[in-house]
């Protein structure tokens, strides 16, 4: 009975401090103003007390609500800076289970104990998540592997987790009409079972490494099936830093916008050529490191547990929308919108996928970077639009939900490392989405002239792209020589 009141404050703190989030923001405070500044300092010691006790209560229920907080750590370029320091503890560092429960996991579905498994066998976790913790081990034959074994009563938590999310989403709806949030139910029920199943992330990660095998700068470890159930997962063990670590980064000289590019062309071949979507890049999930061997940087991707297939309806409707968005043509980007959904909310709807103002989509999101205002204007008025945000959810197709979830995830790795909305990242989406629409067109055509014609136009495509990218590192590199011209003029080196 206590750890259902417990569950109910937390869900109840979650609202609340999410609505505090807004209501409490520093929209209305002139930085001119003494009075306007201590009032921003208050506000700033309400975020990190309520973010504090939004951790505390992650950790206390644990599963599903880790999970959440997880998201929340990463919406850097939405959220105050006090929520998102303090919840991104969850994404490596969220509570432990014991070194019994984990001999006991291992014991029941391996049928052995750790000794006579393993040469070494870590009682610190390299890190632990919301459903599970990976240790560091060496196998009698001495390799070096990360054992993940899912925390003991997660499986059983989960569906009361997500029955008193429905019941309370439910009681939401009765007081807030116009909030329409039983998709997040939906999704959870659909998603948590396949999480849940070592197994099943195994053979994803097996899928999109053979997928993705022509990036080189992308790791996904072995898995050692001999050693694999359910609820235990063997796999290769690569060390790295966290994606969003920029000091790692520095220390270890790796390029933070050669990472970014990285992780878009990675992103982009998944979504828009091959419709299989790693939908969990949080920064646990995605580490950096120099190769060994080569001492070339790579992506090390992790926990495969979450996928989302798209239908090819889905995928092209949405590489045709991205082609849209990044050339601004306006026409184009009513009418794919309103096919995946939209309807009247299109202008909403491109403001979300995007991260970018109405403005900025007219004007063209490949044109300039984010500002700091319309940063800003973004985080002020998405308050106002709650209702609106609430409805197109629940009218887009589901695919969409995990799509947007990426999206946030992948904006908040961005904008940690100071690389969001780059026009390379643009460019990259724009290749993968020519070469997609122009094999399904090669696909669904007998005529070997039409096919021809189709491979060269987008050959056609694809350099005129080429072309748009050199030309704006030349006039990077122009403007650079202009400001080292002007340096050296305005400081003279001495004689």
């Amino acid at each position: 009975m206590a750890r259902k009141a417990l569950k109910l404050a937390s869900w109840t703190s979650m609202a609340l401090a999410a609505s505090g989030i807004y209501l409490y923001s520093n929209k209305y405070l002139d930085p001119n103003d003494f009075g306007a500044v201590r009032v921003g300092r208050a506000v700033a010691t309400v975020h990190l007390r309520s973010a504090r006790r939004l951790c505390e209560l992650c950790c206390a229920n644990r599963g599903t609500f880790i999970k959440v907080g997880q998201h929340l750590g990463a919406l850097d370029y939405l959220l105050p800076e006090e929520y998102t320091s303090t919840l991104k503890v969850l994404h490596s560092q969220a509570p432990q289970s014991s070194m019994q429960e984990i001999r006991q996991v291992i014991r029941e579905d391996l049928g052995k104990e750790i000794h006579d498994l393993f040469q070494s066998f870590d009682d610190t976790p390299l890190g632990t998540a919301s459903l599970a913790q990976v240790h560091k081990a060496v196998l009698h034959d001495g390799r070096t592997v990360a054992v993940k074994v899912q925390h003991p009563k997660v499986r059983a938590q989960s569906s009361k987790d997500i029955l008193l999310m429905e019941v309370l989403i439910l009681a939401v709806k009765q007081l807030f009409p116009e909030f329409e949030f039983m998709w997040l139910v939906d999704e959870a029920k659909k998603n948590l079972p396949l999480e849940l199943d070592f197994l099943n992330e195994g053979r994803n990660a097996e899928k999109v490494s053979q997928m993705l095998k022509h990036f080189d700068f992308l790791k996904v470890p072995r898995i050692h099936w001999d050693l694999s159930t359910e609820r235990v997962l063997l796999m290769e063990f690569v060390d790295g830093g966290q994606v969003n670590d920029r000091d790692y980064m520095e220390k270890n000289k790796i390029d933070v916008n050669e990472i970014s590019r990285h992780l878009g062309k990675m992103y982009s071949e998944m979504i828009f050529v091959n419709g299989f979507v790693h939908c969990d890049p949080h920064p646990g999930n995605v580490l950096v490191r120099k190769h060994p061997g080569t001492g070339k940087a790579e992506i090390v991707l992790l926990d495969h547990g979450l996928y989302q297939v798209l239908t090819e309806e889905f995928r092209l409707n949405y590489c045709h929308l991205w082609q849209s968005l990044i050339w601004t043509d306006m026409k184009r980007v009513k009418e794919y919108s309103q096919r995946l959904g939209a309807g009247d909310l299109y202008p909403l709807f491109a403001c979300m996928l995007t991260a970018r103002s109405w403005n900025s989509v007219n004007r063209g999101i490949s044109q300039a970077p984010v500002t700091a205002t319309e940063d800003l204007e973004i985080r002020n008025n998405a308050a106002n639009y709650l209702p609106q945000i609430s409805q197109l959810l629940n009218h887009v197709p589901r695919q969409m939900l995990l799509i947007l979830k990426t999206n946030d995830l992948l904006r908040g790795i961005e904008a940690a490392l100071g690389t969001r909305a780059s026009a390379s990242s643009f460019l990259n989406m724009s290749r993968c989405c020519i070469r997609a629409l122009a094999e399904h067109k090669k696909k669904n055509t007998c005529s070997f002239f039409r096919r021809t014609q189709i491979s060269f136009r987008e050959a056609f495509n694809l350099w005129q792209i080429n072309l748009h990218e050199l030309i704006l590192r030349v006039k990077g590199l122009k403007l650079a020589d202009r400001v080292l011209a002007l340096i050296c003029w305005l400081f003279p080196a001495p004689l």
